[in-house]
């Protein structure tokens, strides 16, 4: 365990909790930074092309053209796709239609052959969203067929850049926006809000044609946000605040509202967290199974059975999934005996193609390894891959730097500095293994190797209370680039019980300055300690049941003393 650079608490203000003033102090927050309001949100003038864009879509509106979103099939993209087509209806555009790529036939994208299917709905504008900055040949078949072009994506650029009329990315070269961190769907929520301006200063709205409110789509933004593990920096923290805030007070597309009650959570009580662990899962599910069409739809219906039917749909996937990942799980961890890779490659022949991130996730999150997962694809002959790195490693730029060192190795890829796809030809694996494993050791010493947690200090015992888990949970949203807070204590074992239907989380019972804690140490079986004193990593967590509340740890690190 290593804690964190304390930071400097007098820069905050006093009247908040001394606990809370260290925590947000060690995340670098400041006292003008606290406040999460749409207000603090930064203008959409900061991004370029972004007046290009509003320009574009405007002109499409005035002359009542129809208007193709291509999105991606993941929880960003359903989100996005989403977003776009009902903000630009409510926007006022004649007609809007949507495609994704097939994940087993196109890939990732804007691909020719989405290109021709986005031709083929009579649209004379076609807008990306989560995806294109990498799709050269797409957007040019798109342009052939007639389509003007705006790509909307937050991915890093690639050596090329395709040739659309407008490209709205944070992460473009020249681009000033402070926030490089926008998820897909931020990326197209801020054209909407350029896009509103723009016909707003036309005097398109009046009497007849009301200005829509954009903040009624923040439920999505946040979602996407959330679920695409994009750093939650001040202004990704505003969106998803604000999209909460509007969820627990039940103002949210039926589509959310019903996916969380498929799952059994309470809208009042929603978290961050249920963001990317209860509805991101159950989007993605889609996409990775079978098509996210299924997701997108349950997104954009305004019919609440028709909701609660494509959201039972979208939970019998992600239980599905789930069985298959424990599979490929299980089957990649007897695979990794006696491999001593620092960059680590996994391939079986009966891997779901759509599965193998999570799986690549789960084993870098064990191993503390960058961690390549592939699966034959149903295109002849290839491999699709899809990777997790660990700091230190920027994924995609060792994908790059590979693909510079051996031309023609990889066929395609992209992604970010954690997560990151590509695909191969099946006889190129071994090379580009140990092409990895190479880099990898190039690139991570012995102190980005060694696993550590990461914690603020200890608690004092009158403050591992109730009140301060309600002040934490309160100074979110906590997330990727703003964690949750992670605390250390000594404590004695009272008691320790498996719980759970196959007995992989364990109950404990603890004795401590405090008095007697509860703790839940969830997938901790195989650590389990029924006597004696105890070192442990926790967060401090609220359990809810039958209208009452209670302090609970949840274990993250435990080492009996």
């Amino acid at each position: 365990m290593r804690r964190r650079p304390p930071g400097d608490p007098e820069r905050l203000p006093a009247s908040l909790p001394a606990v809370l003033r260290r925590v947000l102090a060690a995340r670098g927050v400041r006292a003008d930074e606290l406040a999460l309001d749409l207000a603090h949100l930064l203008p959409p003038s900061g991004l370029a092309n972004i007046d290009a864009a509003a320009t574009l879509l405007a002109e499409a509106i005035r002359a009542g053209e129809p208007v193709v979103i291509a999105g991606d099939y993941d929880a960003d993209g359903a989100t996005g796709t989403a977003l776009a087509v009902l903000g630009l209806r409510a926007l006022g555009a004649a007609a809007v239609h949507y495609v994704v790529p097939d994940r087993f036939r196109m890939g990732y994208g804007l691909s020719p052959a989405l290109a021709e299917q986005a031709a083929a709905t009579g649209a004379r504008v076609l807008v990306t969203v989560d995806n294109g900055i990498s799709s050269v040949s797409g957007v040019a078949s798109a342009r052939a067929l007639g389509l003007r072009v705006l790509i909307t994506d937050h991915h890093l650029v690639g050596a090329e850049l395709p040739a659309a009329e407008v490209i709205v990315n944070p992460n473009l070269p020249g681009c000033g926006f402070a926030s490089k961190s926008l998820a897909g769907v931020g990326v197209m929520f801020y054209v909407l809000l350029a896009l509103r301006a723009r016909l707003r200063a036309d005097g398109w709205f009046d009497a007849a044609r009301r200005e829509p409110n954009l903040s009624e789509f923040l439920d999505l933004v946040a979602v996407g946000t959330v679920a695409d593990v994009v750093r939650l920096d001040r202004n990704n923290r505003i969106l998803v605040e604000q999209g909460l805030r509007r969820m627990r007070a039940g103002r949210m597309r039926p589509g959310l509202a019903a996916l969380l009650q498929v799952a059994g959570r309470d809208p009042a009580r929603l978290t961050a967290q249920d963001l990317g662990f209860v509805l991101g899962p159950r989007l993605n599910a889609a996409g990775r199974l079978d098509d996210i069409r299924t997701g997108i739809e349950c997104l954009l219906t305004d019919d609440t059975e028709h909701a609660l039917a494509l959201a039972r749909q979208l939970d019998a996937f992600n239980r599905n999934r789930r069985e298959i990942e424990a599979q490929m799980h299980d089957d990649a961890l007897e695979r990794l005996a006696g491999d001593d890779a620092i960059g680590v490659c996994l391939y079986s022949d009966d891997w779901h193609e759509g599965v193998v991130g999570i799986v690549a996730g789960r084993l870098k999150e064990r191993l503390h390894r960058p961690v390549i997962a592939f699966a034959r694809a149903r295109q002849a002959d290839l491999l699709k891959g899809s990777g997790r790195s660990i700091p230190g490693l920027h994924l995609r730029d060792a994908l790059a730097a590979i693909d510079a060192r051996a031309p023609g190795l990889i066929e395609r890829f992209g992604g970010h500095a954690m997560a990151a796809g590509l695909s191969l030809r099946a006889d190129a694996l071994d090379a580009f293994s140990e092409h990895f494993d190479a880099l990898c050791r190039e690139w991570l010493d012995e102190a980005a190797l060694a696993q550590c947690l990461d914690t603020d200090g200890e608690l004092a015992a009158d403050e591992m209370t109730l009140d301060t888990a309600r002040a934490l949970e309160a100074a979110g949203p906590w997330g990727q680039g703003f964690p949750e807070p992670v605390f250390e204590t000594i404590a004695r074992v009272i008691e320790a019980r498996p719980v759970g239907g196959d007995g992989a989380h364990v109950k404990y019972r603890l004795a401590h300055p405090a008095g007697v804690l509860s703790a839940i140490d969830f997938n901790g079986a195989e650590r389990l300690c029924d006597r004696g004193e105890v070192h442990l990593a926790f967060t401090l967590s609220i359990n809810r049941w039958q209208g009452r509340e209670s302090l609970d740890l949840r274990i993250l690190a435990l080492t009996p003393l």
